[in-house]
């Protein structure tokens, strides 16, 4: 089912029916819904913060592309083996994260056979989640994407990289991944960018318009790149 899917989508994309910001979308009535869920991980760190950032996000996609993405964000266990059937896993937050050993086994099956893993560090979770993706790709390294990358122009451009959303340590945005064997990012991880807080309705954060614009535009990458590669 889940391979199903994936070709669909690719089928549309490739054939040029993504929108760019402005366009009318047309829907395909009985295609199916694009299924995104929050990773709701082990640790005691705060897997669900900006609560409202991934259906801003979904809401954005849906006027703006053709991607057929759900209207409400589904909360998902590495436990459990219904990772399988969503194409796109988000997990984010502040604090710390643990997977146990059949957790990073299940998301190291998930993501090899085709699925996607988007970390957004919220601020504090970097130096818990490199090691717990040491569990699940002991053989593998980040590594920082150039800014070529196609992620990067998907449906917009960011020739600079990943925009800087919200400020911690005056550090520079950096987008690194986990590549399979083929090249494919399986794991993109953005760190000091902060997307879910410009995905967050306007008024949570304060950001300015031209933030949050341009973090619901590199969400639309990151989601068109996970349904076709």
């Amino acid at each position: 089912m889940k391979c199903l899917v994936f070709r669909w989508l690719l089928s549309l994309l490739a054939g040029g029916l993504v929108l760019q910001l402005g366009a009318s979308p047309v829907m395909a009535q009985d295609a199916p819904a694009i299924r995104i869920a929050r990773v709701q991980y082990q640790g005691g760190g705060d897997w669900y913060s900006d609560e409202e950032s991934l259906t801003e996000l979904m809401t954005f996609a849906r006027q703006q592309t053709l991607l057929d993405v759900g209207r409400q964000e589904e909360t998902v266990k590495l436990t459990s083996d219904k990772v399988f059937s969503y194409p796109y896993l988000y997990l984010t937050g502040h604090g710390n994260v643990t997977f146990s050993s059949s957790e990073a086994d299940r998301l190291r099956r998930y993501l090899l056979q085709g699925g996607f893993l988007h970390i957004d560090d919220n601020y504090g979770l970097d130096e818990y989640i490199r090691e717990e993706l040491k569990k699940v790709f002991p053989e593998k390294e980040l590594v920082e994407l150039p800014f070529d990358h196609p992620i990067y122009h998907m449906q917009y451009d960011f020739p600079d990289g990943p925009p800087k959303i919200h400020e911690h340590d005056g550090e520079r945005p950096q987008g690194y991944a986990l590549l399979d064997d083929d090249g494919r990012v399986m794991v993109y991880y953005t760190h000091e960018v902060d997307l879910g807080d410009g995905w967050d309705p306007a008024s949570v954060h304060d950001n300015p318009p031209e933030k949050r614009q341009a973090a619901l535009r590199m969400g639309v990458n990151i989601l068109s790149y996970a349904m076709t590669h």
